[in-house]
C-alpha cells in the first residue's frame, strides 16, 4: 500500500491520495475513517457460494453499507463484478474487474496493482469526480459480451449503470432494493431515467433463461425476484 488511502467505516468508500474532512460519498466525518492498512487488518473478505461458477464477496465484519462483489469463473479465467471495500491478499487472483457503476469502487486500485488486473467501467461513470483517483483500463460505451458475460447499459441510477448476465445469473447491484415482500427502485439518481432503465431491463430479460439474481446485499431466486419486478417497482427508498 504505497499510496495514502483511507476507508470510511460508515459506507466503505475508499479515499485514495487524500484525507478530506468528510467522506465524499456519504458525508461521514474524518473521525470515522481508518487507513487502508488498518482496514485490511480489521476486515477480511469472505466468499459465499452462489452456484458452481459464482461466489459472493463481502467484508467480515460488515464494513458500512459496502456492496457485495461477485467472482465469476469463466472458461477463460476469473472475473469480478464490482469490488470489495477491504483489501485482502488471501483472495485468489482475478485478471478482470468490471463495475456496475461508480458509487462503490472499493479497494480496486489496490487489487488492480496486486493482481495486475484490468478494470472496466462505463465511460459515462468514469467521468464522475469521485473516480478521479482511480485508474481504469477499459472504458466502454455500449453493450458488449466478454468471456460469456453479457453487459447492458441502462442509464438510470447513474449515467453509466451497467448490469451483467453470466449464464443464468443476473447481476443488478443496487438498481433495486428488496423491501418486505416487494421491491423499490433506487431513488438516488434521476427518477425518469431510472424508471426508463427499469423498462429497458424488462425488455432485455424477456425470454431469457435466468435462475438467480445477485444484488448489492441479496441473492434471490429469479422467479421470486421477477414476481416482485412484474408487480411494479415503485420509485423510492428503503
Amino acid at each position: 500500500m504505497k499510496q495514502e488511502q483511507y476507508v470510511c467505516l460508515v459506507c466503505g468508500f475508499n479515499m485514495v491520495n487524500f484525507h478530506p474532512e468528510n467522506c465524499p460519498f456519504c458525508g461521514a466525518p474524518k473521525k470515522k475513517f481508518i487507513t487502508a492498512k488498518e482496514c485490511s487488518a480489521r476486515f477480511k473478505v469472505i466468499s459465499s457460494p452462489v452456484n458452481k461458477k459464482v461466489t459472493r464477496l463481502n467484508s467480515q465484519p460488515d464494513l458500512g453499507y459496502e456492496h457485495a462483489a461477485y467472482r465469476l469463473e469463466t472458461d477463460q479465467g476469473a472475473i469480478w463484478i464490482d469490488c470489495p471495500s477491504s483489501f485482502d491478499t488471501s483472495l485468489p487472483r482475478v485478471d478482470t474487474i468490471l463495475f456496475t457503476h461508480h458509487h462503490f469502487l472499493g479497494a480496486v486500485n489496490l487489487y488492480r496493482e496486486y493482481f495486475a488486473a484490468k478494470v472496466g467501467i462505463h465511460q459515462a461513470d468514469s467521468n464522475h469526480e469521485i473516480c478521479r483517483p482511480f485508474s481504469f483500463d477499459n472504458l466502454f460505451d455500449s453493450n458488449f459480451s466478454y468471456r460469456g458475460i453479457e453487459a447492458f447499459h441502462l442509464n438510470g441510477h447513474t449515467p453509466g449503470f451497467t448490469f451483467y448476465i453470466f449464464e443464468e445469473t443476473l447481476f443488478i447491484c443496487d438498481y433495486f432494493f428488496l423491501t418486505g415482500d416487494g421491491m423499490k427502485l433506487n431513488p438516488f439518481g434521476p427518477a425518469d431515467r431510472t424508471i426508463g432503465g427499469s423498462n429497458q431491463l424488462r425488455s432485455f430479460l424477456d425470454g431469457r433463461q435466468i435462475s438467480t439474481v445477485c444484488g448489492y446485499n441479496y441473492v434471490i431466486d429469479y422467479p421470486e425476484w421477477k414476481r416482485r419486478f412484474d408487480a411494479g417497482a415503485p420509485f423510492g427508498g428503503f
